[in-house]
C-alpha cells in the first residue's frame, strides 16, 4: 500500500482487483508444489488459503524435462527434506509433483467457486500456453528464471501482468528482466524483492532494496518471503509494498521439499492478520484529532485560568496566567490573546477564563 507523492498513482487490476498504491496488500499464498502430486491436497490448499484471507493462491505449472536434465543435482536443502540423489533424483522428484491439465482445471474452477484468485508460475514455454489455455489472469516469474530473458519474454508477450521474484539476482539482473518485460510493450509489472535460500535469514531480507526498486524502476514493488518468521510481513507492508507471497503447506511434516520452510494453516491465517493489522495501523497521512482521542482531548488536555486574583481594571500579563486541567476552556495555545488585555471583572483564582472577561483597552 505505498502512499506516492506523485499524483499519480499505480495500481494493476487482476480479476476486478485492484492491486498498487493506496490498495490493501495483495496477498499470495504459495502452495507452490506442497501438493505433492495430489489433487485432493491441492484442493484443502484452495481451502486453507480462501479461510485465511488469501486475495490469490498460486502453484508451479512445470514439467520436470522443461526444467532439469535428468542428472541435475539436487540443492542442498532439497537433501536435506527429500534425501540424496541416490535416494530420489531431483528430476523425479519434480515428476512427481507435476499437475495435469485436468488437474489445473479442477483446481480452478475449485477456485472460482470459493472465489479467490488462481495464479501459477510456468517454468517453460509449453507451460505458459497450458496456463493460456486455462486463461489465468496473471504470471508469476520465479527467482531461478529471473535471467531466463526468453521465457521472460515469452511470458509477457501475453500482455498479463506479470509478478517477478528477483531472488539470487543483482541489480544488472533486475534491469534486464524489467527491460525485457518492458520491451513487450507490457507495463504491469510487480518487482518482488526475494531472498533464494530456503528459510532465509532475516538478516538477509534486504527489504530496504525495495525503496530502490521502486525509485529506479517505477514500478509496484512487494515481497515473496521464505523466512520462518512474521517480522518481514510486517516490515514491508510498512515500507509500502503492494504484493506479499508467503509459501504454506497443510501439515509441515509432510514429505517434499518445501513443507518444511512453509507456514501451517494458523500461521498463515497470522500472516496475513498481521499484514491487514499494520494496515490499519499505518493510517493516513493528515494528523487530525481522531474520534477516539476527543474524549481524552478534553479531559487530559488544559485550559487557560487564572494564576492569582485579578482585580477589575487590571492588565493581564505573563504571571497571572496559568493552564489546568480540563481542557473545556480556552486553549492554552491562545495565551498570547489575554495578555495585555484588561480584565472586566474581578477574577479570583483559579478561575477558567472565558473571553467576556477581557477587553482589549
Amino acid at each position: 500500500m505505498f502512499t506516492n507523492n506523485t499524483s499519480q498513482l499505480m495500481k494493476i487490476n487482476i480479476k476486478n482487483k485492484l492491486i498498487g498504491d493506496e490498495c490493501p496488500v495483495f496477498f499470495i499464498a504459495e502452495a507452490g508444489v506442497n501438493h505433492n502430486g495430489s489433487i485432493k491436497n491441492a484442493i484443502k490448499l484452495v481451502d486453507i488459503a480462501s479461510q485465511s484471507g488469501a486475495d490469490a493462491i498460486k502453484f508451479q505449472t512445470f514439467t520436470a524435462q522443461e526444467i532439469n536434465t535428468r542428472k541435475a543435482p539436487k540443492s542442498s536443502y532439497h537433501i536435506k527434506s527429500t534425501g540424496t540423489d541416490e535416494d530420489l533424483s531431483w528430476f523425479d522428484l519434480l515428476k512427481s509433483q507435476e499437475l495435469s491439465l485436468d488437474m489445473h482445471e479442477k483446481i480452478i474452477k475449485y477456485c472460482t467457486k470459493l472465489g479467490i484468485i488462481f495464479l501459477s508460475t510456468p517454468y517453460g514455454f509449453e507451460s505458459v500456453d497450458m496456463l493460456e489455455k486455462l486463461n489465468v489472469p496473471a504470471y508469476k516469474i520465479a527467482s531461478s528464471d529471473s535471467n531466463n530473458l526468453q521465457l521472460i519474454e515469452y511470458i509477457a508477450k501475453k500482455g498479463k501482468p506479470v509478478f517477478a521474484s528477483t531472488g539470487m539476482s543483482d541489480i544488472d539482473d533486475v534491469e534486464r528482466l524489467v527491460s525485457t518485460v518492458k520491451s513487450t510493450g507490457l507495463k504491469d509489472i510487480v518487482l518482488l524483492q526475494c531472498t533464494g535460500n530456503y528459510p532465509s535469514k532475516i538478516e538477509d531480507s534486504n527489504l530496504n532494496v525495495l525503496k530502490t526498486f521502486r525509485k529506479k524502476f517505477d514500478c509496484l514493488i512487494g515481497y515473496s518471503d521464505h523466512s520462518e518468521d512474521y517480522i518481514n510481513a510486517i516490515a514491508a507492508t510498512a515500507l509500502g509494498i503492494s504484493v506479499f507471497e508467503k509459501h504454506f503447506t497443510i501439515d509441515k511434516k509432510l514429505p517434499g521439499p518445501d513443507h518444511i520452510m512453509s507456514l501451517n494453516p494458523e500461521g498463515l491465517r497470522k500472516t496475513i492478520k498481521f499484514i491487514r493489522d499494520t494496515e490499519k495501523s499505518l493510517g493516513m497521512l493528515e494528523k487530525i484529532v481522531l474520534k477516539s482521542e476527543s474524549e481524552n482531548s478534553k479531559k487530559l488536555k488544559r485550559s487557560l485560568i487564572s494564576a492569582k486574583f485579578i482585580s477589575k481594571g487590571t492588565k493581564i500579563s505573563f504571571d497571572m496566567i496559568t493552564s489546568k486541567r480540563p481542557g473545556y476552556g480556552i486553549p492554552p495555545n491562545k495565551f498570547k490573546e489575554i495578555i495585555n488585555s484588561i480584565a472586566k471583572e474581578d477574577i479570583p483564582k483559579e478561575t477558567f477564563f472565558n473571553k467576556n472577561m477581557f477587553s482589549k483597552k
